[in-house]
């Protein structure tokens, strides 16, 4: 029986393309993308992939908590956070395969995935927010663990970020879909200056209850803050203070990264 595979749908639910295996998947599609079109991964629950669903874009390091997700081919304005060479062409080369023993176990960035998206349940990481700017796709939350650690403008890709809309509650979620272990936490704030704002202080809290004040500076580099967090289900970015030395009311958050491993037995 096979245990991966890949599936592209057309809007009315007609199968344009599909491949199986029981262990790595390589689909060509020839074919253009139209509105409606989907990507299906399905795999066997609790386990772990790495994902290639379009050659404009990288790898992905993910969990399938459940057996199957489905990535709709982003149109029109959700098109913006994305390269233009991304689903987009004549032609098309997926990828999908069982991530390797040494894989799950080395330490990586937990929070990144380039193909999360709104409602995203299945393959994790996955990122959600309380608010986005406007609601556009250019300020979404998936934007702040695609991996792309571009901050110097904002807006069309390569300068999508997290966008908190200048609310004070905003707050940003990186559900992992299992235990993890975590090591530190990277920050990359957008510093399109003198655009944007950026902030002094946030929070960082856990699923264990446990919570991590930290203060941050104006720059456009990383800003890495260590800790010893095991058995981490999620973290969360809230409690944002911004900068009242600086007029601009908007900072912004380009990425965050969370340096790990899988869970202590």
């Amino acid at each position: 029986m096979c245990e991966l595979s890949i599936q592209i749908t057309g809007a009315g639910g007609n199968i344009l393309a599909e491949k199986s295996s029981d262990d790595f998947v390589n689909l060509v599609f020839n074919g253009e993308y139209h509105p409606g079109d989907s990507i299906a991964l399905t795999a066997k629950p609790r386990s772990f992939l790495v994902i290639r669903l379009d050659d404009g874009m990288g790898p992905s390091f993910v969990y399938m908590k459940q057996a199957k997700y489905v990535f709709p081919i982003p149109f029109g304005e959700k098109r913006r956070p994305y390269s233009p060479r991304a689903f987009s062409g004549q032609i098309h080369l997926l990828k999908a395969r069982m991530a390797t023993d040494a894989e799950i176990s080395s330490e990586k960035n937990l929070a990144r995935n380039e193909y999360d998206c709104h409602g995203n349940a299945c393959c994790f990481p996955h990122a959600s927010a309380n608010v986005e700017t406007r609601g556009e796709s250019v300020f979404t939350a998936r934007n702040a663990i695609d991996g792309n650690t571009e901050n110097h403008c904002h807006g069309n890709w390569p300068y999508e970020s997290w966008g908190i809309n200048c609310d004070p509650d905003a707050e940003i979620q990186i559900d992992f879909g299992r235990a993890v272990q975590i090591r530190k936490i990277v920050l990359f704030t957008r510093a399109d200056f003198p655009h944007d704002n950026w902030w002094t202080r946030a929070e960082l809290s856990f699923s264990d209850g446990t919570s991590e004040t930290v203060s941050m500076t104006k720059t456009d580099r990383p800003q890495t803050f260590s800790f010893s967090k095991d058995r981490i289900t999620w973290v969360k970015l809230g409690r944002l203070i911004k900068s009242e030395n600086d007029p601009s009311p908007f900072p912004a958050l380009t990425q965050i990264q969370v340096f790990g491993t899988e869970a202590s037995k």
